[in-house]
């Protein structure tokens, strides 16, 4: 007699899985049905922003070596001129 209420047991088990996967895979289907698709042909390609994104960060680089070139001319200006006005100094 216990045999019948497990398979009676397994057959609604199998029963719930069966109709909770297939709510689930709706689901799934629904979300992502629901938003908008761009065709690849208008999309950049993966290529094209990897080299948008190197080039802004190159010129980022040409920036700052620029800033760095100057800031380190002027500190360099200011040592010899420090050094030219000691030498006067010392001179006198």
């Amino acid at each position: 007699m216990a045999l019948p209420s497990v398979r009676g047991e397994m057959r609604v088990g199998i029963l719930f899985l069966s109709v909770l996967g297939l709510l689930s895979a709706r689901l799934v289907g629904a979300g992502q049905d629901s938003g908008s698709v761009i065709p690849a042909e208008s999309r950049p390609c993966v290529d094209c922003h990897a080299f948008e994104f190197m080039q802004r960060a190159l010129q980022d680089l040409k920036k700052t070596a620029y800033n760095l070139d100057t800031r380190t001319e002027t500190l360099l200006l200011r040592v010899e001129k420090r050094g030219l006005c000691d030498c006067f100094h010392a001179i006198h």
